[in-house]
């Protein structure tokens, strides 16, 4: 994939500003677990995801994680890059779920390119609020939604993602996709499993019923 097909507005930029985005782009390869964006360090720049599956979330003082947003093949992460955004700091971290591929532009070769490149500029506005926009939504489902219809959303739009009704997935994992405890899901999960909605084994959540997580989803 080149570099290109990330930016609709690549056409509206100069031969020079093209150039300066691809010479200072690096491309990297990262393993499954790797933290390629920690809160707490500078500021890595801009991602664009070749190929994989990240998972951006914050982290709560008692260190329950919550999951921002999920990034994939031709999505492009800017939180990564925040300090390019005066006065706007996100302490999240990023993790690779997948072993995945990602261009890196530094923040300070974007942040100047921002500075002198109105389609540069918007193309960036418009990428922040729609992960505001994810991060508004999350907020609704936390504050307003009851945690059954959460789970059974998570387990259809995952099997939806894996393309299989047999998740290889952990009720660690799930909580912290969540930003609940694993006991709450181990427990409604059980809970599910009564209903015959599913099937659980060791480190793996077979859907069975999807029609009824469906009407718990919508009910």
């Amino acid at each position: 994939m080149e570099l290109a097909e990330f930016f609709p507005i690549w056409n509206k930029l100069t031969p020079e500003q093209q150039n300066r985005l691809t010479q200072g782009a690096r491309y990297q390869h990262v393993k499954k677990g790797t933290v390629v964006h920690n809160g707490s360090m500078d500021c890595a720049g801009l991602f664009l995801i070749g190929s994989g599956q990240l998972r951006a979330y914050i982290l709560s003082e008692e260190g329950r994680e919550v999951t921002i947003y999920r990034l994939f093949e031709r999505d492009v992460c800017l939180l990564s890059a925040s300090c390019i955004m005066r006065s706007i700091q996100f302490d999240i971290t990023i993790e690779a779920e997948k072993d995945s591929a990602l261009w890196v532009i530094p923040a300070d070769v974007y942040r100047q390119l921002m500075d002198e490149s109105a389609p540069i500029a918007n193309f960036t506005n418009e990428i922040m609020a729609s992960r505001f926009s994810d991060a508004m939504w999350l907020i609704e489902q936390i504050m307003w939604k009851s945690f059954d219809k959460r789970l059974a959303e998570f387990l259809i739009d995952e099997a939806a993602l894996e393309k299989t009704k047999v998740l290889k997935i952990t009720h660690e994992i799930i909580a912290n996709h969540l930003g609940s405890a694993r006991e709450v899901v181990t427990r409604m999960l059980r809970y599910f499993q009564g209903e015959g909605l599913v099937k659980l084994t060791r480190g793996t959540v077979e859907i069975l019923d999807e029609k009824g997580l469906e009407s718990i989803k919508d009910s």
